[in-house]
């Protein structure tokens, strides 16, 4: 049995580490909170982009428009993929970096010309480490998910899509479906698809769209993707969060529970040492009688 000195030292130490987790899981539970706050703020704003770009297709479905090209004279081997990867900064939330990081292994290994864009430390060291090369990485994303970023990132995607460099582009990330489960999402960004549109409804009765709809759109359809990588962003950053939480309170209740089996232990190390020195004093006054 380990003496009352290394217990106490070893109760110390886990308390010590308790209040870190603790630390932890309210510091997420803050953050997860403040972002959805700012993604609620910003839904408005781009549900009504949506709905103006399905008034154009509506009004003038014979207008040529890159974003929505299938590119399908392409032959599948052939077509060259785009993955935008999103993970955290750093560890400590479970399950939640390995799930984005095999998800894109997976879809990766199924295509031959690949293209990676990296969100985040975690997968950024994961693929340099792999000897998988990184076509972009974006430095601070993963942490402060802000529409400046994410026009950053929808800014690269499209220039390379225009120029025929990207015939698909795909992200990867972890929504958060409830307080309690993550799933890894693998979403086609591009090119857009006319029925993702149809769900919503005409904004306008009457529309003249100037100086012309593909004007008008080629304007709309940026700020479109805009919103939505932010939305991934934010998505990506509340299941980390969450995740986080999620981990932070398992390590507490875990260290609580040592604790508990510790105090046990170190009582009946107590008990052994009174038990024991009773049993010298006994001894050492019957040796005087004698």
């Amino acid at each position: 049995m380990a003496d009352m000195k290394e217990i106490h030292s070893r109760i110390k130490s886990i308390k010590d580490i308790m209040k870190i987790t603790n630390a932890m899981y309210l510091i997420s539970s803050s953050k997860l909170k403040k972002a959805r706050k700012r993604l609620l703020a910003t839904e408005p704003y781009f549900e009504k982009l949506q709905a103006t770009i399905y008034d154009i297709l509506v009004r003038a479905p014979h207008i040529h428009q890159v974003y929505f090209e299938r590119r399908e004279h392409i032959r599948p081997g052939y077509r060259k993929k785009g993955y935008i990867v999103v993970t955290a900064d750093k560890g400590l939330a479970g399950a939640y970096n390995h799930n984005v990081i095999k998800k894109a292994e997976e879809e990766m290994a199924k295509s031959k010309i690949n293209s990676l864009f990296v969100v985040g430390q975690v997968g950024r060291q994961y693929f340099m480490h792999k000897g998988i090369e990184i076509d972009r990485e974006f430095l601070y994303t993963a942490q402060n998910p802000t529409l400046y970023r994410a026009q950053c990132i929808s800014e690269v995607i499209i220039e390379l899509f225009e120029k025929g460099d990207l015939d698909d582009v795909y992200v990867i990330f972890n929504k958060m479906i409830t307080p309690m489960k993550s799933e890894v999402q693998f979403v086609q960004i591009l090119p857009l698809e006319r029925k993702k549109f149809e769900r919503k409804k005409a904004g306008y009765q009457h529309a003249i769209f100037e100086p012309t709809p593909e004007v008008v759109m080629n304007y709309l359809v940026p700020n479109y993707l805009k919103g939505y990588i932010y939305g991934v962003l934010v998505e990506a950053f509340s299941s980390e969060q969450n995740a986080r939480m999620t981990a932070m309170e398992a390590a507490t209740k875990s260290a609580k529970d040592m604790l508990r089996d510790l105090d046990l232990l170190y009582n009946r190390a107590r008990q052994s040492s009174i038990t024991q020195e009773l049993t010298e004093i006994v001894s050492g006054a019957k040796s005087l009688k004698k």
